[in-house]
Order: C-alpha cells, then sequence, then structure tokens
C-alpha cells in the first residue's frame, strides 16, 4: 500500500477548507483516509495553516509521499520531505561512497515496427524534396 499525504477538499461551494491526511494512493481525493494531519484554510488574511508536526514527520519516515500542494505548505513550516543522510563516522571517512552515474541504463528496443508501403513512399518522397531543398541552398 503506497501512502500519500494531500489536501482533502471540505467547505462549501466556494469556500474551499482542506484536511491534510494521509491516505492511501489508490482512494479518491475525498474518499477513506487512514489519518487526519491538519487543516488549511486559504479563505482566511493570512492563511491559516494548522498541522501536527510529529504525525506527519511519523509517516514521512514510513515512507509516505507528500503531494504537490501538501509538500508546498509543509515546506513553509519548514518541515523536511526527505531523510536525513547518514554521517559518516572517523573510522569510514576513508571510504569513499560509490560515484553517482548519470548515465541511464541502456534499453533494449523492441523490434522495429512494420510501416505499410502508402506510409513508406510518402516518407521517401519527403526525404528525397529535403535533400532537394538542401542542395539548391
Amino acid at each position: 500500500m503506497s501512502v500519500v499525504i494531500r489536501l482533502m477538499r471540505a467547505g462549501a461551494k466556494k469556500r474551499p477548507f482542506y484536511r491534510m491526511v494521509a491516505a492511501d494512493s489508490r482512494r479518491q481525493r475525498d474518499g477513506r483516509f487512514l489519518e487526519i494531519l491538519g487543516h488549511y484554510n486559504p479563505l482566511t488574511q493570512p492563511f491559516e495553516l494548522v498541522v501536527h508536526k510529529d504525525r506527519v514527520e511519523k509517516w514521512l519516515s514510513r515512507g509516505a509521499q507528500p503531494s504537490e500542494q501538501a509538500a508546498s505548505l509543509l515546506r513553509s513550516l519548514g518541515i523536511t520531505m526527505h531523510r536525513a543522510t547518514p554521517t559518516v563516522r572517523p573510522e569510514d571517512a576513508s571510504v569513499e561512497p560509490p560515484a553517482r552515474t548519470s548515465a541511464k541504463k541502456a534499453t533494449r528496443r523492441a523490434a522495429p515496427r512494420k510501416i505499410s508501403a502508402r506510409k513508406a513512399e510518402k516518407k521517401a518522397v519527403k526525404k528525397a524534396a529535403k535533400k532537394k531543398a538542401s542542395a539548391k541552398v
């Protein structure tokens, strides 16, 4: 089960009020949830945001992913979304962590799609026209 921290809409028409909840990601926005973590009222000036910080941190430590809006609101309170990096002990300082590679894994492509004769002919005509145009210049 994948848990997500998101806003659940409540309130009347054109009078939004949101509850911050921990819910199963497969559930609908206003459907069943696991726990209420706080609330957000965007209509008040300044907006009202009440969050049970300890409960949110508990869910984040368990691997819950906040939605974009929930993450934005949590950042405004200073709650970090990622886990802290482990500290390096003095005896392990000589050992370097593995280097991160930016190269993506090579993916194997399936066999190329078959193109109909009409499309192949059209492609050849287009390619010839392009070649002819570049030769003129």
